[in-house]
């Protein structure tokens, strides 16, 4: 069954391949690595009403690169 709130289906792929969920990863991480994690590991895995497969994984693969943006950005101003 597809529980869209603990389980979604566009995380749990993994959990089929390797026995891990995003979660179970990103759990482990600072926001904006887990976040970015997150948006890799479900790219190309979540569909949206209105968008194709492809402009929902590009869309995926751009938040990522967001939060890794943010997070070297708050590395070079960490003192």
């Amino acid at each position: 069954m597809n529980d869209r709130v603990e389980h979604p289906s566009h995380y749990t792929w993994l959990k089929k391949l390797c026995g891990i969920e995003a979660i179970d990863i990103t759990r482990h991480m600072n926001f904006n690595l887990g976040c970015a994690l997150k948006y890799i590991l479900r790219a190309g895995h979540k569909e949206e009403e209105g968008m194709s497969i492809k402009e929902k994984q590009i869309e995926d693969l751009e938040k990522a690169i967001w939060y890794l943006t943010d997070e070297i950005n708050r590395i070079k101003n960490t003192d």
